[in-house]
């Protein structure tokens, strides 16, 4: 249902439009002044607005401002019996779609509609795919401590401080980083990332601050760095403790006087950027060895987020788990599985070294090697693959139900792993239902089709 709001002081021509677009099927309200237009704006959602520019009480372009404060993507159409060119160009700058001469032309006027309303529907749809694509993913848990993460989040994002986030690797300290430039001032604008140890120390001044056409041999053109890429939003330094000294002396410059200089440049470049750092290491410790400056420790740190560890919140394994298996079933279009109690308590007594990271390989493995619903027996096979397993992991020599283990070094990386522990996992259930196909579909739960497809893939043959 679209509804159009006419703002305009005299009754005829409030009457004429209303019939048009009446006529049209749109939804249509009308006032006859400026100020009730304004308050009618802000309690209703309207899909387009025609407004007058020359009336009592409030001129039609003031409505224009104040209207597009409160809802910035509503369309204006302004109208008026004194137009000029002067008139049509203000009312553009001010945030108009249009502008329409009184009297209005029947067909002028209702393709002005439908293109200012399209427009509007485009502006609402790419706003939904942005928010759906960017979107961050939630911190899962009920633990004290991430419910003090969130707390701490909810205070400290909408203010401009610096934050340090403390944590081993794989905890989760991007997404605390994420959640802090999601819930900031700041949202609207971009969060650039830079993983300060995957750089070498001898490009990280030039990642940073970019450089000039020339400043150096494969300088052969101008580079625009993170922070002037992050500038009026927020620049996330991750595994900052890896950062050279010659480097953290210009961050720490950047940051005292919110200006930096390119590399082989000499114009100072201002930047607004609010500053996000990470590491997984005791930077204390790094000062007290000569590898970080404490000035600026002290000025990243404004705020310390301790990220805990996943076995330090043992309890919120169950969350987590499940809602990465139903992610992963739905990228993989199989329905999702369940989790036993027993395969819970089982993952609940894991050590849980690579965090967060290793949960999710973990339950991805498990979708793979396991049943419709995963068991305890699953996660004590399947849960850790370099490790010791049952007589029931997958052998050396290839075959399921073996006690051995494969040779790991085979595998180029996790794909050629999981290609190769489907085609046993497979293989085993077919020699387990003597190679019913219809019946070991049923018992793996995917389409008799689908398990045709991968029986030719893996080059899967009865032997008798």
């Amino acid at each position: 249902m679209t509804k159009i709001l006419i703002i305009d002081d005299e009754r005829a021509i409030r009457s004429t439009l209303r019939e048009i677009l009446e006529y049209e099927d749109y939804v249509v309200e009308d006032v006859d002044n400026g100020v009730d237009g304004l308050s009618m704006i802000s309690q209703n959602d309207y899909n387009l607005v025609l407004c007058d520019i020359k009336m009592n009480r409030m001129d039609g372009l003031e409505v224009l401002t104040e209207a597009l404060a409160i809802k910035p993507d509503l369309p204006f159409i302004m109208i008026s019996g004194h137009g000029t060119v002067e008139t049509a160009v203000e009312a553009s700058k001010k945030g108009a779609y249009d502008f329409i001469s009184k009297p209005p032309d029947l067909n002028r006027l209702l393709i002005t509609v439908r293109n200012a309303l399209e427009r509007g529907n485009l502006v609402t749809e790419t706003k939904v795919l942005k928010r759906k694509v960017s979107k961050t993913r939630e911190i899962l848990g009920q633990s004290p401590a991430i419910a003090k993460i969130h707390e701490t989040i909810e205070r400290v994002a909408p203010t401009e401080a610096r934050v340090l986030i403390t944590g081993a690797n794989g905890s989760g300290k991007e997404l605390v980083a994420r959640w802090l430039h999601e819930k900031s001032n700041r949202s609207n604008s971009p969060l650039i990332e830079v993983n300060c140890a995957a750089i070498p120390s001898e490009l990280i001044e030039s990642e940073l601050f970019g450089h000039e056409k020339g400043s150096f041999t494969s300088a052969i053109k101008q580079r625009i760095g993170k922070f002037e890429q992050a500038n009026g939003g927020t620049l996330f330094l991750d595994e900052i403790g890896d950062m050279s000294l010659s480097a953290q002396a210009k961050v720490l410059r950047a940051l005292q006087e919110n200006k930096i200089t390119r590399v082989g440049g000499e114009k100072e470049i201002f930047v607004d950027v609010r500053v996000i750092a990470a590491t997984n290491k005791d930077l204390l410790k790094e000062i007290d060895e000569g590898n970080f400056r404490m000035d600026l420790y002290h000025r990243l740190g404004v705020i310390i987020i301790q990220v805990p560890t996943l076995t330090e919140r043992k309890t919120d394994i169950p969350i987590i788990a499940e809602s990465f298996c139903s992610e992963i079933c739905n990228d993989y279009g199989i329905p999702v599985k369940k989790f036993s109690d027993g395969a819970i308590e089982a993952m609940k007594a894991l050590p849980w070294t690579g965090n967060i990271r290793e949960l999710r390989n973990m339950v991805e493995r498990l979708i793979i090697l396991s049943d419709k619903t995963i068991t305890e027996n699953d996660v004590r096979n399947f849960a850790n693959p370099t490790g010791a397993g049952s007589q029931d992991n997958v052998s050396s020599n290839g075959s399921a139900g073996g006690s051995g283990q494969p040779n790991y070094d085979q595998f180029a990386n996790f794909q050629e792993y999981k290609d190769f522990a489907e085609r046993e996992f497979i293989k085993y259930k077919l020699e387990k239902n003597s190679w019913n196909v219809s019946k070991t579909a049923d018992d793996i739960d995917i389409q008799r089709s689908h398990l045709y497809s991968k029986i030719e893939k893996y080059g899967l043959k009865r032997t008798e």
